[in-house]
């Protein structure tokens, strides 16, 4: 079974992807997939974003289809109906972290400080979303809690570009990077699915 550790090491950057046309899910993830990349998030800020995980679990097996920005325990049980292998939470109240260990899914949840990093990790929690990460500190932040905190590992999401990647990626605990530039709105607005495919070759060599 996936766990959340394992979800930080299937792609060095995890896509943060928002959807208005559920037709384009499936070659997005298509597209990402032949990129090398292995993993996608699907924001749930779109009405589209349920049929669009649907779409990719059913249709793009080789990927790992998860769904984003679940605030809600209603969003976490859709999202698992959906087909979605994961989730991953921007906050950790406690009624979404019980919703999330509900649908037996794995997921990543998010904490912007030491206690609520340490508070997760009480619940058995060691794979954790630092969200917003340039905002909350960045590669500072999260290199200053490597020794009191070593059992826990990140994906940073919220600011992070393809010039500062690399250097979150260098950290030990840091397993991927969440990052929206893999799916430019222009792109996706002009069905431009080659271009996501050559951002998506370069996301995959970063590491």
């Amino acid at each position: 079974m996936t766990t959340g550790s394992d979800l930080l090491d299937l792609s060095p950057v995890l896509p943060v992807v928002v959807l208005t046309d559920a037709a384009d899910a499936v070659p997005v993830a298509e597209a990402l997939l032949a990129g090398g990349i292995r993993a996608i998030e699907v924001t749930l800020r779109t009405p589209v974003a349920l049929d669009a995980i649907e779409r990719v679990a059913g249709e793009v097996p080789g990927i790992v289809v998860g769904a984003g920005t679940v605030t809600s325990p209603e969003q976490a049980r859709r999202a698992a109906e959906a087909g979605a292998g994961f989730l991953v939470t921007p906050g950790s109240t406690d009624a979404v972290l019980e919703a999330a260990f509900e649908t037996g899914l794995p997921f990543l949840p998010g904490a912007a400080t030491v206690s609520e990093a340490m508070r997760l990790a009480e619940r058995g929690l060691d794979a954790l979303k630092f969200f917003p990460a340039e905002a909350s500190g960045g590669i500072d932040f999260l290199r200053s809690i490597g020794g009191p905190l070593p059992g826990l590992r990140f994906c940073p999401t919220g600011g992070i570009t393809p010039g500062t990647a690399a250097g979150y990626l260098a950290l030990p605990n840091v397993g991927c990077v969440g990052g929206s530039w893999l799916t430019p709105k222009d792109a996706l607005s002009a069905k431009d699915f080659g271009r996501v495919e050559a951002l998506a070759m370069q996301a995959a060599g970063i590491a």
